[in-house]
């Protein structure tokens, strides 16, 4: 993966990669393209610049939440702990760094699930980290 982000750095919750030389809407789109490769779709979208500026008359970089879900892991987590839905989707961040590049982060699903404390929900979790790795060595820059 490449640099760091200097806006988000390394949170022990999150897989992180910043995407140098790709700009904001072009990294929304091939992390939307990454994802369907290995089996997720965007359930739902957050503008988070654009709901701060209506909410608050807030000036925000731009940042989207996405929703993210994979139909067969989310239901194998689902059958193991039906109170799992209150985790999903897994979300992921792009954000437009200061530099005009655009770093993109996922929920560490390992680290999302631990709080659970089901060992069946490991081999769930681990599955889906593997793919979300994959997603982010897909994309460009």
């Amino acid at each position: 993966m490449s640099d760091v982000s200097t806006l988000f750095g390394s949170p022990p919750y999150g897989l992180v990669r910043n995407l140098p030389g790709v700009g904001y809407a072009d990294a929304i789109q091939a992390v939307r393209q990454a994802l369907a490769a290995e089996g997720f779709g965007v359930l739902t979208e957050i503008d988070v610049a654009a709901t701060l500026d209506k909410k608050l008359g807030v000036d925000f970089r731009p940042y989207v939440i996405l929703g993210a879900c994979n139909p067969p892991l989310a239901h194998q987590a689902l059958d193991a702990e039906p109170a799992i839905g209150l985790l999903l989707p897994c979300n992921a961040v792009v954000a437009a760094e200061d530099d005009g590049s655009a770093t993109v982060a996922f929920i560490d699903p390992v680290s999302q699930f631990s709080v659970v404390g089901r060992d069946e929900l490991a081999t769930v979790a681990e599955e889906v980290k593997a793919r979300l790795l994959r997603v982010l060595d897909a994309l460009p820059g």
